[in-house]
């Protein structure tokens, strides 16, 4: 199986749809008699609700003839743009009565995987029955980004990194025999398809799955293809719920026969583009195949691949779902695609694909930076970047030779986003700004490359014992890092006379391949470590909101990740109770700290453990400890008791960072958002989106505005509401905050509203004050405020106070004169290492006096002073002005070569040529660094003067020996 499926996404469209076929209004096995042309009148076919007369337990179906094509033409008049696609597609299984759900963020709240890469994935915790189902079945249309083949997107029909993916799921309520024969209704009468087109595969073993597309849906024996557990069984790791699969091939050469050696994988001839999963066994560790109880269904159609079939474009990128970007490009770039050669055309498709995941992406919360999501939002624009220079693209298309250029796309995406996610509109100047800054800024990184790619190989011709040549990883670096195509600096490199080690390069790359298809490519629905112990196991009841103390019942122990009955003391566990009174790490907030007390008899402790993390899995609450001392046993009673003062300071931080927030919005703009956040008991850190570093004033008025509300004494509000009446009412989300149909809103009247778990003081007095102690950015576009509140800002006060104390003793000064004290010892530190510095200069000027005599002369008729000496262990800086005093009192034309070692792994050269030497076209820059190369570094400058450096004192007598011999050589050929 090659083709995964889809999940969900909000199309506004079909909120009519929606509501028209309510999922309690009727069951997905529902079916009436229906004539369709092709197929029997017999055929019982699924249709809306008013017309239902009969259920799925009573289908006979009748085969399909091949003659279902004559109905093409007919569907092909209908509407096949991209929108419509999705529309129909949605509208047939909500009609057949699917629940119409709206794609999940591309942001997964699977820890397991870094993107939304396929339809299912929201569906997860259902599959598992970990959650109950809350509807028998579900379509939609969910955005998907894969990054793990980036390399073939723009050179292939239909690889993306941005993709949308159709999709019918069932939770055990139909199976095999609906989901293909809809599958091939969709396809051949839905959509048209000529069915004498339609190919089908199939696992190897499902003699099932071949009966009913035989016997029951009439595909031809010759068109369905039994494939190997590689292509044709689903897994899921390991272990975990998997089962055969079915997908549907279209065929483009019907011509080319039907024999048996037909390759479906061959994409000259044929495009995959539904999958269907049977899900109907659970592996187990043994590699056993148990039937599940519930069976479920999971497919996938590709929006982009079935626009292509319908549309009758050559590939993806030419349907109306990605060709209007590409016409954007080709304005930008002041060129035809008629025109274009195939690399040119290659880096158009990538700026559209590109382009439409990084808009989606940013509009989900994800921002450019080095790391996780962030860092392929970062690599999509750079590879975007890259193709546009390529293409000659020049200024942002809108009189700005300077401007960034992918906005003006990313604008067009915007505009066609309507029917895949309504917010993208709404956020777009955000989007925009994110994407201008992150372009701009890679613009300054790609200098920075070159210079990089330059110094690589100074550094590869300065070694002797080989032919110069750059490592695979440093090629490898310049790709990845600074954005240089491989091809650029193999050129480069060649006209330097340096090789590129290209089978490193390709090792490296395989290795980042390896690592983005196990990051991004990989849905695991195992269960977890602990989840076979926490199976039968309620919800941890939660009582910390009301009591920091409670008594609970022992429900499991485990040690090592192994369930255990006792553990003694020194042990380190974890625990699982029937309730507790600990807040489990949630939301940016930490766990709570504290301790368990078992008491048999009233009067003495039996056991105590020391708790210090409490984790959540779904709803069931960990509770990490030693045993300090005595013994726990499975089904004992506990006293768990939470540390009241370290539950204060995150209570008391917790709230502190909504008010952060909230004067975030007022003194910064409406448009900043939250990107992280971190609720300690020493500090609070909050992560927002913002393009700039925050000024003096503004850090002011934040704290202000803060300790204002503080003062206020106002009391919190808390209720719980249902998630929809909480948006409307206007409560904030928190960053990477889960949230149920029923969510829990946190309010601070007049000032702050957000959905939150977290535990939260009574009233805003009890934060006592509130004090920034830092703001930095930490990514691009993100900025980061670490801040102290309640007592930890006594402590931090206190501790500041102790400071200044000790160097107002240092400095014998009032704390109000310290800054002065401090300015003052600067300038005279300034004016002591200037006084230094020219000492050292006249030192060497004096030692140039010197040595000047020692200069020589070249040539007969005409002639050139020459002095190339060494200086001991003279600066840099001093060397300079010992040349360029020689340069000034020596006999016009005159050439001066100096060298030293100031430190003792540390070469410096400089040269210094007369105007009358480099009138002969003899140049310092480019004489210093080849003479460079031999103490094992580089340098140049400009032709009268240029400087240069090494990391070879060893070879500098015999460096500058070899200047000697070729300043010699060279001015004896110019002066003939």
């Amino acid at each position: 199986m090659s083709f995964s499926r889809a999940s969900l996404f909000d199309f506004p469209l079909l909120k009519p749809l929606v509501l028209s076929h309510p999922s309690s209004v009727f069951s997905c096995r529902r079916f009436v008699t229906r004539t369709v042309p092709g197929l029997s009148p017999a055929v019982l076919l699924p249709t809306r609700p008013t017309q239902i007369i009969a259920k799925s337990s009573s289908v006979t179906v009748q085969p399909v003839s091949e003659d279902a094509s004559e109905d093409h033409h007919h569907h092909q008049s209908e509407d096949v743009s991209g929108d419509s696609i999705r529309r129909r597609f949605l509208d047939f299984y909500a009609s057949r009565g699917h629940k119409v759900l709206p794609s999940a963020s591309l942001v997964p709240e699977d820890p397991t995987v870094l993107l939304t890469i396929a339809g299912m994935l929201q569906f997860k915790p259902v599959f598992l029955g970990k959650v109950p189902r809350e509807v028998p079945c579900a379509t939609t249309a969910q955005r998907c980004i894969r990054t793990n083949d980036l390399e073939n997107v723009g050179r292939t029909a239909r690889h993306h990194t941005f993709f949308e993916m159709l999709g019918n799921f069932s939770f055990g309520d139909y199976f095999k025999r609906e989901a293909i024969r809809w599958a091939w209704e969709l396809s051949t009468v839905e959509f048209g398809l000529p069915a004498d087109r339609v190919w089908v595969s199939i696992y190897q073993d499902d003699d099932e799955a071949f009966e009913i597309w035989k016997n029951e849906v009439g595909v031809p024996v010759e068109r369905i293809k039994r494939m190997g557990e590689a292509d044709n069984f689903w897994t899921s790791g390991p272990t975990g719920p998997c089962g055969p699969c079915s997908e549907l091939y279209y065929d483009f050469y019907p011509e080319r026969g039907t024999g048996d050696d037909v390759d479906l994988g061959d994409d000259s001839r044929f495009i995959e583009f539904y999958n269907l999963v049977f899900m109907q066994y659970n592996k187990t560790e043994e590699g056993l195949l148990e039937p599940l109880k519930q069976k479920n269904i999971d497919t996938g159609l590709g929006l982009e691949r079935i626009a292509q079939i319908l549309q009758k474009v050559p590939n993806n990128y030419e349907t109306d779902l990605i060709y209007p970007i590409i016409a954007k490009v080709l304005e930008l770039a002041n060129i035809s695609y008629d025109s274009a050669d195939e690399k040119a055309k290659t880096s158009l498709k990538v700026i559209a694909d590109h382009m439409r995941a990084v808009v989606y992406l940013i509009s989900d919360g994800v921002v450019p930076s080095n790391i996780g999501r962030g860092y392929v939002v970062r690599r999509l624009i750079r590879r975007a970047v890259r193709k546009g220079k390529s293409l000659g693209i020049d200024g942002d298309g809108k009189g700005s030779l300077k401007g960034a250029f992918l906005p003006t796309v990313a604008e067009k995406v915007i505009e066609m986003s309507a029917y895949i996610d309504s917010d993208v509109k709404q956020k777009s100047p955000r989007i925009l700004e994110e994407i201008r800054q992150e372009e701009l800024h890679f613009k300054k990184t790609l200098e920075r490359g070159e210079k990089l790619l330059d110094q690589k190989l100074l550094d590869a011709l300065s070694t002797s014992d080989k032919t110069p040549c750059i490592s695979g990883k440093d090629a490898f670096i310049l790709y990845d890092t600074y954005g240089f195509p491989v091809e650029i600096t193999a050129e480069v490199a060649e006209e330097r006379g340096v090789s590129i080690d290209m089978d490193g390069f390709e090792v490296e790359m395989e290795n980042q391949r390896r690592q983005s298809q196990a990051a991004h490519n990989v849905v695991k629905l195992t269960v977890e470590d602990g989840d076979d112990i926490t199976r039968d196991i309620d919800d941890t009841e939660f009582l910390g909101y009301d009591s920091l103390s409670a008594r609970a019942v022992v429900k499991s122990l485990l040690v090592g990740g192994k369930p255990v009955i006792r553990v003694s003391e020194g042990s380190e566990v974890e625990i699982l109770l029937d309730r507790t009174p600990f807040y489990a790490e949630s939301g940016g907030q930490i766990a709570d700290h504290g301790f368990m007390y078992v008491n048999s008899d009233g009067s003495q402790d039996d056991a105590v453990v020391e708790v210090s993390d409490v984790q959540k899995s779904l709803k069931i609450f960990v509770h990490k400890g030693v045993v300090k001392s005595g013994a726990l046993e499975v089904g004992k009673e506990v006293e768990a008791a939470v540390d009241a003062d370290l539950r204060q300071r995150a209570k008391v931080h917790h709230t502190a960072t909504h008010l952060l927030q909230s004067a975030l919005k007022k003194v910064v703009g409406q448009d900043t958002s939250q990107a992280g956040s971190l609720v300690a008991f020493d500090r609070l850190r909050f992560d927002f989106n913002f393009n700039r570093p925050l000024h003096d004033g503004e850090l002011e008025e934040i704290e202000c505005l803060i300790n204002r509300w503080i003062g206020d004494a106002t009391r919190l509000e808390t209720k719980v509401l249902p998630l929809a009446d909480a948006k409307r009412a206007g409560a904030i989300a928190m960053f990477g905050e889960k949230y149920d149909d029923e969510v829990r809103v946190v309010e601070v009247p007049g000032v702050s509203m957000e959905l939150c778990g977290g535990t939260h003081v009574g009233n805003t007095a009890e934060i006592r004050a509130f004090k920034i102690i830092s703001e930095q950015g930490i990514a691009s576009g993100i900025r980061r405020i670490e801040a102290v509140a309640g007592e930890a800002f006594i402590e931090y006060i206190n501790s500041r106070d102790s400071q200044m104390k000790r160097l107002c003793s240092t400095l014998k000064v009032k704390a109000e004169d310290v800054t002065n004290r401090v300015d003052n010892l600067l300038e005279e530190l300034r004016t002591a290492r200037k006084e230094a510095s020219d000492l050292r200069s006249k030192a060497a000027v004096y030692r140039a006096s010197v040595i000047s005599n020692k200069a020589f002369t070249v040539g007969t008729s005409q002639t050139v002073r020459v002095l190339v000496e060494s200086m001991d262990d003279t600066d840099a800086d001093s060397l300079k002005s010992a040349a360029e005093h020689l340069v000034s009192t020596l006999e016009e034309p005159v050439a001066v070569v100096l060298g030293s070692c100031p430190d003792k792994d540390k070469v410096s050269l400089v040269a210094a040529f007369s105007p009358g030497v480099v009138s002969l076209g003899v140049q310092a820059g480019k004489f210093i660094g080849s003479i460079a190369k031999l103490c094992g570094g580089g340098g140049g400058g400009k032709p009268n003067f240029a400087q240069a450096g090494g990391r070879k004192p060893e070879n500098l007598s015999s460096a500058l020996e070899k200047a000697r011999e070729e300043l010699v050589a060279t001015l004896s050929e110019k002066l003939g």
